[in-house]
């Protein structure tokens, strides 16, 4: 296990040193070349020739290992024109390597992917393709391409009588066309899992912050009814039916290692069902996330104790048959029986904890596991090592109901931010930020007279009473609170367009406010650049769409923006300014972090004002595409530039070497750089004033020496 663990924390590594670099890309090790490979009648090859450069591979499709090694996979796109034939084959020069006692199967320099399938009509067949390469430094970001092959035998229907000719059975099709580029659909291919997984790329926490999270997890899930009141029980089973207090204390051991193994493994499983980035990828989509706004409701509501969530019953029959002392396979039985038993409580603590691990990559789900566990276990092996400190638990009783309620408020909570990322991604203006935060003012009121017993639901207990018969509340209760209704007060502002600071990284952002105090104007009905301009020059582009993406600083202090970068480059000419491209998204965390934090000081905002050309760059503005003559091909991303936010993060990979948000480069009126290396997220305003500065100090040597 130890073993198993460091392999996957060094992967892990791996893609946090890529992530996180600033402003490096690595190029693409690899070449991807398609062939259609006849072989008779109507059965065909679909060959994938992979080419590996610089020293990296490719894994096996049985990579194996512990589930750490991502393979390739590949999806096809429904047609009726063909059927696929069997499982995706490999052919190549493999070799087994042993990496910490970890056996693993990969392929240096070339290998080829073989998909049979059955023809019936001449046409293309499309999908994507995901792979990740390693070398002996670490690993590249998994990737997701398109890829299109093209059929047309003369012999099928719908052959083409003009190239027909030219078709031989064993042709290569696309030989030299990049798999974006020989696809005729529009399909966006990210440039790195930096901005693949993203969009909110900037809510990727480090694996130690990840693991610490899903510690204190499993610590607030043991204080649940369903594993709380299994304390003493178990404990006191385990030190009174073993014969010495060494072999209890053991044994209660080896209980909570089985509780760590058991959800560790479920990480792990997930892993390898979902892959490296599926879970991230789906937790930025729009669907992914209405979905996980539903089951995060159904979570809260069963906290808030409207049902319980339940495994069938006859799992728990069938692990507590298994369950005994006699050995470590029966204790780890016992320890399934607490897991499935306890799931009604544990359940909705461990499905938003696993939103939040997939975006760790491969290793996010089992390293949250491990910490989740961890936590969950801890009491366990504690109280079997002093277990005098029973005497001292609080009694089971109405207070961990308490507890659930308190988790089901905070659930409702968490699950507006999805219905709103959803939202945001598609524009429906369902979730506008007033709303938004009167929801949050509302639920943290509630909870907060839920906690001074005001408010009672069915299930709770009476409240208790003092020596003369009248009901109190707990001094720790009173503090939890006041901290519940200052939130709430905290909030109030932010319904008339205060900027929230704290909290603007989840609230919507302030272009969907629909009426901001002070402003002179409604939020929904004036984008604040088309009121403001700079010497008589305002952005046009894309403003009345962008608007709602606007941060607090330009609608409050009157900051233009740009949202084209021509556009931008043809004010700085006129103004004779420097441009500051702020590349951006739409749900990134960070992004609004440094707009709501840094942006919004009084002497960064001043600056930026008054001294520079600020273009907004929205790299996931996928809503909108290019006229058909402004699309094309890119290289840097190796896909094709469709949308307006496809052309913004081409232009941040091409030009800046760069694919990661909130990212910041300054330039002159003629594209050239006026620091070499861009500003990445740092929330330290000094820092960024002084960047700032020497930025401007560069633009006006450069106008002295014109």
């Amino acid at each position: 296990m130890v073993t198993r663990f460091r392999t996957a924390l060094l992967l892990a590594l791996g893609f946090f040193i890529s992530w996180t670099a600033n402003a490096q890309m690595i190029e693409d090790p690899t070449e991807w070349k398609f062939e259609v490979k006849k072989k008779k009648g109507n059965e065909y090859d679909l060959i994938f020739h992979v080419n590996v450069k610089n020293g990296y591979h490719i894994y096996s499709l049985d990579p194996g290992g512990d589930g750490s090694f991502p393979p390739p996979e590949f999806k096809f796109n429904k047609s009726d024109n063909y059927k696929l034939a069997g499982k995706v084959t490999e052919k190549g020069q493999r070799i087994d390597e042993t990496i910490e006692d970890i056996g693993t199967v990969h392929y240096f320099k070339k290998v080829d992917f073989i998909q049979p399938v059955t023809v019936t009509a001449n046409g293309k067949i499309t999908g994507k393709y995901t792979y990740m390469t390693c070398n002996e430094q670490g690993c590249l970001p998994p990737k997701t391409k398109s890829f299109t092959f093209t059929v047309n035998d003369p012999e099928l229907v719908g052959a083409d009588t003009t190239t027909a000719d030219t078709v031989k059975a064993d042709s290569l099709i696309g030989a030299a066309i990049s798999p974006a580029a020989a696809s005729d659909t529009v399909n966006k291919t990210a440039v790195s899992a930096v901005h693949d997984n993203d969009k909110p790329k900037e809510e990727k926490k480090s694996l130690l912050w990840l693991f610490f999270m899903a510690l204190a997890g499993g610590i607030a899930a043991v204080l649940t009814p369903c594993v709380y009141s299994m304390i003493p029980i178990t404990v006191s089973f385990f030190t009174k039916r073993s014969k010495t207090r060494a072999e209890g204390i053991r044994n209660a051991i080896y209980y909570s290692l089985s509780i760590i193994i058991i959800f560790t493994l479920l990480g792990v499983l997930i892993s390898v069902m979902f892959g490296a980035n599926a879970l991230n990828n789906l937790s930025t989509n729009w669907i992914a996330n209405l979905f996980f706004f539903i089951i995060f409701v159904i979570f809260g509501i069963s906290f808030l104790g409207a049902f319980e969530i339940t495994l069938p019953s006859s799992w728990t029959s069938t692990t507590d048959s298994k369950a005994g002392l006699s050995s470590f396979g029966g204790i780890f039985f016992m320890a399934m029986t607490l897991v499935i038993v306890s799931f009604s409580c544990t359940g909705p603590i461990v499905g938003p904890l696993l939103v939040i691990a997939g975006k760790g990559g491969f290793v996010g789900p089992t390293l949250g596991m491990l910490g989740f566990s961890i936590g969950l276990a801890m009491p366990f092996a504690l109280f079997a090592i002093f277990p005098g400190l029973l005497n001292k638990m609080a009694a089971s009783g109405g207070w961990l109901n308490q507890v659930k309620v308190v988790l089901g408020f905070l659930e409702l909570m968490l699950a507006l931010k999805f219905l709103s990322n959803a939202d945001l991604a598609m524009g429906w203006r369902l979730l506008d930020r007033e709303i938004f935060i009167a929801i949050w003012i509302v639920l943290a009121i509630l909870l907060g007279f839920y906690l001074l017993g005001r408010l009672k639901l069915s299930h709770d207990d009476a409240s208790p009473k003092n020596i003369y018969g009248q009901e109190y509340v707990s001094i720790f209760r009173l503090f939890l609170a006041i901290c519940s209704f200052t939130f709430a007060l905290y909030l109030f502002p932010g319904m008339w367009g205060a900027p929230l600071n704290g909290m603007s990284q989840f609230v919507p952002p302030m272009g969907t406010q629909d009426f901001v105090i002070g402003s002179g104007d409604s939020g929904g009905a004036n984008h604040g650049t088309s009121v403001h301009s700079d010497n008589g020059v305002a952005p046009v582009k894309y403003v009345e769409e962008m608007r709602m993406y606007e941060p607090p600083v330009v609608k409050n202090l009157g900051l233009v923006t740009y949202f084209e970068f021509e556009e931008a480059l043809a004010a700085a000419k006129k103004l004779k300014k420097p441009i500051m491209l702020d590349f951006t998204g739409i749900n990134c965390v960070n992004c609004r972090k440094m707009e709501s934090q840094v942006w919004s000081k009084p002497e960064v905002a001043k600056r930026l004002k008054n001294d520079f050309i600020v273009a907004s760059l929205y790299c996931d503005y996928d809503k909108r595409d290019l006229p058909a003559g402004e699309q094309y091909y890119s290289q840097a991303l190796q896909a094709n530039v469709v949308t307006v936010g496809d052309r913004n993060e081409d232009l941040q990979a091409a030009k800046f070497n760069s694919n990661s948000q909130p990212f910041y480069f300054f330039i002159d009126e003629n594209g050239n750089k006026l620091a070499e290396d861009g500003y990445p997220y740092d929330p330290n305003v000094q820092r960024f004033v002084d960047h700032l500065d020497k930025v401007k100090e560069k633009y006006k040597q450069n106008l002295r020496l014109d």
